[in-house]
């Protein structure tokens, strides 16, 4: 069977059954859509199997989403990006610990002419501060993804509730950040999105980058494996084994470095395991 019709069986599963593990030599992660749609997740699992015969095999939600898929048993481990929903998963005992696994980072997009005068600024706070006192129409996934969340921690930090005809909820946020993306360029907004997904698209839309650079704008990525002790039936050994590989220096954070290299001239995404930190 195909990887990507696979895929598809697995989401139909996680929707209508209880828990679907598969077992020794073979893993179930639930995964934030970013990382599925750049194609490091793909990337990953395939050297994993290559290196230790062992299959991984996902579902990509955003990262609400992707958690709650993880509280019902059906998967080994999640890769997520939002740390109050990923401490709430654990303290609700999940999970069993967040681990460190890779970052990019988050940019405001918008119209090339800039209506609302945002670019360059260098705090993504008083970005937003300003497009809502422009009133100029801004997109926002709206469906408690990890971009979501990141979005309204900095509309919080601008001191703002977004609300009215100027800020618009994509209906069909919850496809990705893709998806999103490509609605707000035909629609001429701005938006709130990972780097990874502009690089991605920038040759097929017309959407600039307006603000960068900000801290608070770092998106972490994490993984959590599900909780053995709440779900026995859980393959907590080869989850150990994958994350052990995907956090070693010379095996999955060397693949998450050069990601994207070659075919976009910068990487999308950076190392950030504990064991990577201690080796620099």
């Amino acid at each position: 069977m195909k990887k990507a019709v696979f895929t598809s069986v697995l989401f139909l599963l996680f929707l209508f059954t209880g828990p679907c593990l598969a077992g020794e030599g073979f893993l179930l992660l639930s995964s934030t859509i970013g990382p599925i749609d750049s194609g490091i997740v793909s990337l990953l699992e395939d050297r994993f199997e290559q290196d230790t015969g062992i299959r991984v095999r996902h579902v990509g939600a955003g990262t609400g989403a992707a958690l709650k898929i993880a509280t019902k048993g059906n998967v080994d481990l999640v890769m997520v990006h939002a740390k109050s929903l990923e401490e709430k998963f654990i303290k609700d005992g999940y999970g069993t610990k967040r681990i460190p696994f890779m970052y990019n980072d988050f940019i405001i997009v918008g119209p090339a002419a800039d209506p609302a005068g945002i670019r360059g600024m260098k705090k993504a706070a008083e970005a937003l501060k300003a497009l809502s006192s422009k009133n100029v129409l801004f997109i926002s996934r709206g469906d408690k993804s990890g971009t979501h969340v990141a979005e309204m921690v900095i509309w919080e930090k601008a001191g703002i509730k977004p609300a009215g005809a100027w800020y618009k909820i994509y209906e069909k946020g919850s496809e990705g950040n893709v998806a999103t993306l490509r609605y707000a360029d035909q629609q001429k907004a701005y938006t709130f999105i990972d780097r990874a997904t502009y690089l991605s698209l920038q040759k097929d839309i017309k959407l600039a980058v307006l603000v960068e650079g900000d801290e608070a704008l770092l998106n972490f990525i994490s993984l959590i494996p599900v909780n053995p002790q709440k779900f026995p039936q859980v393959n907590a050994k080869d989850a150990a084994t994958f994350i052990a590989w995907l956090t070693s220096p010379g095996k999955g954070q060397l693949i998450v470095r050069d990601f994207g290299k070659d075919k976009y001239g910068s990487p999308l995404f950076f190392p950030n395991s504990d064991e990577w930190k201690s080796k620099r």
